[in-house]
């Protein structure tokens, strides 16, 4: 596993206020909410961009946005609606290498986001 903070979130080395987690995804909190709801979902087996992704990483990829809308689901946040988003790489706003989505809710979203 690469060693990233996101990385050792998984491996437990450092903690993280997680609140869903399976046996391929875990899903923490954002130390940087953006929105009143922001939580961070992410394979445990890394992939570093979106872009570095293969065709072999498609369940894995899939899992991660149905977590995402499960969760989102189960917390009363579906009916008013959220945002998921990937940033890939440094313009795309990137910081940590390994794969994530971001699940942003609780407040109105605009567009577009900058």
């Amino acid at each position: 596993m690469t060693d990233t903070i996101f990385a050792k979130i998984v491996r437990r080395e450092i903690p993280a206020d997680i609140v869903y987690e399976d046996d391929d995804v875990l899903a923490f909190r954002d130390l940087n909410p953006q929105a009143p709801v922001h939580v961070l979902f992410i394979p445990k087996r890394p992939i570093a961009t979106l872009d570095d992704a293969s065709p072999g990483d498609a369940e894995l990829l899939g899992k991660l946005l149905l977590a995402a809308a499960a969760y989102a689901r189960a917390q009363g946040l579906a009916k008013d609606g959220y945002r998921t988003v990937v940033n890939t790489n440094t313009h795309g706003g990137q910081t940590v290498f390994h794969i994530h989505v971001h699940l942003l809710a609780g407040r109105q979203m605009h567009w577009p986001p900058g």
